[in-house]
């Protein structure tokens, strides 16, 4: 019952923020979170696109220059980017893996061929003065982070209001 009482005052101090927002007397910076599934290592991401049948946000091969001129010494396939900011964050995972979830052998097949890590990357952006998001991970996703061996990595940033 306490977690409910603490998530309905969460969510009662970001109403006023916007209630006081729009009287004009303050402005809060709004916390935002996104979340992907990432394989980077020694692999052909063309590859993987196929035998998953996903499309990736983002690829690169090793050897591709990078925007400062240097050259990748890894691969990396980026899939499932979910900017839909929610304070609780499990919900973004969900959303991220949830096409990969029937792809567990496949993914599994993947890493026994190739060497490959795979990483559920979390990156919030917290304001000090602002409720903060929850980010433990559900079972469900536990659950795909343990078939697949899959890291989580949370990159949480944390700063000043604007």
């Amino acid at each position: 019952m306490s977690i409910c009482r603490e998530t309905l005052r969460q969510y009662s101090q970001v109403v006023d923020c916007i209630l006081q927002n729009r009287k004009g007397e303050w402005k809060l910076t709004e916390n935002t979170c996104y979340t992907y599934f990432r394989i980077t290592g020694d692999f052909n991401p063309d590859i993987v696109t196929k035998r998953l049948g996903l499309t990736p946000n983002r690829t690169w091969k090793i050897g591709d220059k990078r925007s400062n001129g240097t050259l990748f010494d890894f691969a990396s396939w980026e899939f499932g980017r979910c900017d839909n900011y929610d304070v609780i964050v499990e919900n973004q995972m969900h959303m991220t893996i949830a096409p990969l979830l029937d792809k567990i052998d496949i993914l599994n097949e993947i890493k026994n061929e190739f060497d490959v890590t795979y990483t559920l990357e979390v990156v919030p952006t917290v304001y000090a003065d602002n409720t903060s998001p929850c980010l433990a991970p559900s079972l469900t996703v536990i659950d795909f982070c343990h078939a697949t061996r899959t890291e989580i990595d949370i990159d949480l940033y944390v700063t000043e209001q604007e």
